[in-house]
């Protein structure tokens, strides 16, 4: 069973790891440090049943928009429901705090994540050329509107 709290300062060296693990062109430990700080960020993490940190999502809030910069999960956790929670929680989130569309980047070959953000109603509306480096690919910009009810 896998339950959703917001990300502590302990909880940073597991989701470094995770992080590493999990992308090319991982974000450093300050930049995770930095968004514990931030009010318009919603940082949480996907806790197995030993209260282990096994994934986490980083979005962040400005106005009526989101965006959901950063979401992981272990990869010896994968396919275990951590990642749509993780996701549900974030558009939970975003409801609550009265956004209107949340935004985020895919790779284009990242097959498993778009079907997860397909399942959660998010539509295809850009693709940035060259995105991502290490290896060079196209990121697919996906959005999902909400509605005045929430997620």
């Amino acid at each position: 069973m896998t339950w959703i709290a917001l990300a502590t300062v302990q909880d940073l060296p597991s989701v470094a790891a995770i992080e590493r693990a999990a992308f090319s062109d991982p974000w450093s430990l300050r930049s995770f440090r930095e968004a514990l700080d931030s009010p318009s960020v919603y940082f949480a993490c996907a806790r197995s049943d030993d209260g282990g940190v096994v994934g986490y999502v980083v979005a962040w809030f400005v106005a009526d928009q989101g965006e959901i910069a950063n979401i992981a999960v272990s990869p010896d956790q994968r396919g275990r429901g951590a990642g749509r929670a993780l996701l549900d929680a974030a558009l939970g989130e975003a409801g609550a705090r009265g956004t209107s569309a949340v935004f985020l980047e895919v790779r284009d070959s990242n097959q498993r994540a778009r079907e997860l953000y397909a399942s959660r109603g998010f539509e295809e509306v850009g693709r940035r050329r060259r995105y991502y480096r290490r290896p060079v690919e196209d990121a697919i910009v996906l959005r999902r509107t909400l509605t005045l009810a929430g997620v």
